[in-house]
C-alpha cells in the first residue's frame, strides 16, 4: 500500500515537472517567433515594387512609407495588381513615372473598341481634390451618342468663329481623335462622336447625364528629348507632385545609411526607416536606438499576432496528443482554472 502511494507521488512530480518544461518551452517559442517576425518587417519595412510597377518615394503600398500625402491611395494585391485607390472607385496602374511624374491608369468601365456601338454604363472618374494629385492636360475625352438638345455639338473651330465667348463650352465634332479612333478608326457605324475636355468632375458628370458613354486619352510621348513624338492611346494620365524635404534627402543618402522616407502612422511625423530601428533623421543617427523596430507599420501587429497564433496554436496540439499520458496546464491546476 504505502508503495502504490509512493509510486503515485513520484508520477504526479513528474507528470508536473514535465508540465512545466513544456509550459516554458511554449513560451520562448511564441517569443522567438515574435521577435523574428518583427526583425524581418523592420528589415524589409517598405516593398519596392508591385506586379513589376516600381514604388518609390512620394508612394507606399506598406502603411508608414512614403509621404503622408499618399497615404492609402496606392493598393498592392496579393496577386501583385497595384491600383490606385479615387473618391470613385479603384483603378488599375499601367505604369508610374517618377521622372515626368504622372501614373497611367485604366477604367475598365469606360467605352473601347470592343464594345463599338454597343455602350456599356459607366461612371465619371474623379479624383479627390485635397490630394497632390491633378488630372493631366494631355488627357483628351471623346464622348459618344449626346444630346443635341443639350449639348453644343459643333465643329470647334466654326463654332469658335462664331460664338467666341463660347468656344470652351462646344464639344468638337470635328476633332481628329473622332476621325481616328485610336487602335479602331472605324471602331464606330451609328454613333456621333465629340471632344470635349471637362474641366472638374462636375462638367465630367453633367456631360454623362447627356451623353450614352466616353472614353479618356492620353498622348504618350515616345521621344528621349523634344520634340517628343506622340502617341494616342486609351487610358487616364494624372500628374503628381514630389514633395521633397531635406530630412528625406538626408535619410536616403547612401553615405548616412541609405534609409528610406517614411512616416510615424500614428502622428504622420517623419521617419526614416532603417534595417536596424528608426530614426529622424538617417540611419546613421546615434539615436536610431531609441526608436522601436515595430509600431511603424500597422502591418508588423498582424503578423506578430498571426506568429503568436502559430506558436500557441503548437503548443495546444502538443499537450493534446500527450494528455492521454499524464494531465498538462500551465500553472498550478485547479477545478477553476483547468485548461483541458
Amino acid at each position: 500500500m504505502d508503495s502504490f502511494f509512493t509510486n503515485k507521488s513520484s508520477s504526479s512530480s513528474s507528470s508536473s515537472s514535465s508540465s512545466s518544461s513544456l509550459c516554458f518551452l511554449i513560451i520562448l517559442l511564441v517569443i522567438n517567433l515574435t521577435t523574428t517576425t518583427i526583425t524581418i518587417h523592420a528589415s524589409n519595412l517598405c516593398r519596392d515594387s508591385c506586379g513589376g510597377i516600381p514604388i518609390n518615394y512620394p508612394f507606399g503600398i506598406d502603411d508608414g512609407c512614403g509621404s503622408p500625402y499618399y497615404r492609402h491611395m496606392l493598393v498592392c494585391s496579393d496577386y501583385g495588381k497595384l491600383d490606385l485607390r479615387t473618391p470613385s472607385g479603384r483603378y488599375p496602374v499601367l505604369s508610374i513615372s517618377y521622372t515626368d511624374p504622372h501614373i497611367l491608369l485604366t477604367d475598365p468601365f469606360m467605352w473601347n473598341c470592343q464594345d463599338g456601338d454597343n455602350f456599356r454604363p459607366t461612371r465619371p472618374f474623379s479624383l479627390d481634390t485635397s490630394t497632390h494629385f491633378s488630372l493631366s492636360s494631355q488627357n483628351d475625352y471623346l464622348f459618344f451618342n449626346c444630346s443635341e438638345e443639350n449639348v453644343i455639338i459643333e465643329p470647334k473651330p466654326i463654332f469658335c468663329e462664331r460664338f467666341p465667348d463660347r468656344c470652351d463650352s462646344s464639344c468638337d465634332s470635328s476633332s481628329y481623335l473622332c476621325r481616328h479612333l485610336p487602335e479602331c478608326s472605324s471602331g464606330l457605324h451609328k454613333s456621333s462622336c465629340c471632344s470635349y475636355y471637362p474641366k472638374a468632375t462636375e462638367s465630367l458628370r453633367l456631360m454623362l447625364k447627356y451623353c450614352a458613354s466616353y472614353t479618356s486619352i492620353y498622348w504618350r510621348n515616345t521621344g528621349t528629348s523634344p520634340p517628343y513624338d506622340q502617341v494616342a492611346e486609351y487610358g487616364i494620365r494624372v500628374d503628381f507632385d514630389i514633395p521633397v524635404t531635406t530630412r528625406c534627402l538626408q535619410c536616403q543618402d547612401m553615405t548616412k545609411g541609405g534609409g528610406a522616407c517614411g512616416f510615424d502612422t500614428a502622428t504622420q511625423n517623419f521617419m526614416c526607416l532603417c534595417p536596424k530601428g528608426n530614426a529622424t533623421t538617417s540611419c546613421k543617427d546615434h539615436e536610431i536606438s531609441k526608436h522601436g523596430k515595430a509600431g511603424v507599420i500597422a502591418g508588423t501587429v498582424t503578423g506578430v499576432a498571426a506568429a503568436g497564433a502559430v506558436g500557441i496554436g503548437a503548443g495546444v496540439w502538443y499537450m493534446r496528443k500527450v494528455r492521454a499520458k499524464a494531465p498538462v496546464t500551465c500553472g498550478v491546476q485547479s477545478n477553476e482554472n483547468r485548461l483541458f
